[in-house]
């Protein structure tokens, strides 16, 4: 590929993004700067994966804004609900998309080779961070005996590292929804795949869980974004070790 497409391929993914975020940034799903981070994300994903890498992670963002607002006046009366009207910022765009997003530029950068661990890596760590949401929004409303995933000791919803039987069967379904969307998108192809994902995403929110139990409260740069990362990181590199072992 010479230098003067891959520069159209890009000034094009940015003014497509321009446009795009120009006529939907007034819906409220993310803060300015939120739109203007998606935007570079956005930028990155449909120069290095085309259409199908930009359109699964949008629907992430639909689901995920979706979800949070269930029930969210009721969090909000609590206290546990998430700041800014649950719009997302632009920590909350690379605490969620980072992992996805270095996967998605090394898809680019090797010309496709290892296309099917790439794929699967980045299809589990946004099936993981959509599990985490689902899991987390619908617990914090519906769950009904909230514990500490380390002690299993009662506490209240909204603590890090807790853990409910009705937020963790959200995380299953969030695994699953989103990696039939990966799917859909041509991202993962066939039966083994598509397990090792959801599998993936669902154990990644289980690790993210007791980590944030452990840690999160304790380490000032352990902020829920790095957290967040390191969640996606561990659903990313857990499923291309156990694509690597099937396959």
């Amino acid at each position: 590929m010479t230098f003067p497409l891959v520069v159209n391929e890009w000034f094009w993914a940015f003014i497509i993004n321009f446009i795009l975020i120009s006529i939907v940034h007034t819906q409220p799903l993310l803060t300015k700067r939120g739109w203007v981070h998606a935007g570079a994300l956005g930028t990155i994903l449909l120069a290095c994966l085309g259409w199908n890498g930009w359109i699964a992670v949008f629907i992430y963002l639909i689901f995920g804004s979706a979800v949070t607002k269930f029930g969210f006046a009721y969090k909000q009366s609590k206290g546990i609900a998430e700041s800014r009207g649950g719009r997302r910022g632009p920590e909350n765009v690379w605490g969620s998309a980072a992992t996805g997003t270095i996967m998605a530029l090394l898809y680019k950068i090797l010309s496709g080779q290892g296309q099917y661990y790439i794929f699967v890596g980045f299809a589990a760590s946004f099936a993981s961070k959509l599990a985490d949401t689902f899991g987390s929004e619908i617990g914090k409303r519906w769950g009904k005996k909230t514990f500490l995933i380390t002690s299993f000791k009662s506490v209240p919803p909204g603590t890090d590292g807790a853990i409910s039987l009705e937020g963790t069967l959200a995380s299953l379904l969030g695994s699953l929804l989103m990696t039939s969307v990966m799917m859909v998108f041509s991202f993962i192809s066939s039966f083994e795949s598509f397990l090792i994902v959801m599998t993936s995403g669902f154990l990644a929110t289980i690790f993210e869980s007791i980590f944030g139990a452990l840690f999160q409260n304790k380490l000032k740069f352990m902020t829920n974004e790095f957290v967040n990362f390191l969640q996606t990181t561990f659903a990313c590199l857990i499923s291309i070790m156990m694509a690597f072992i099937i396959s």
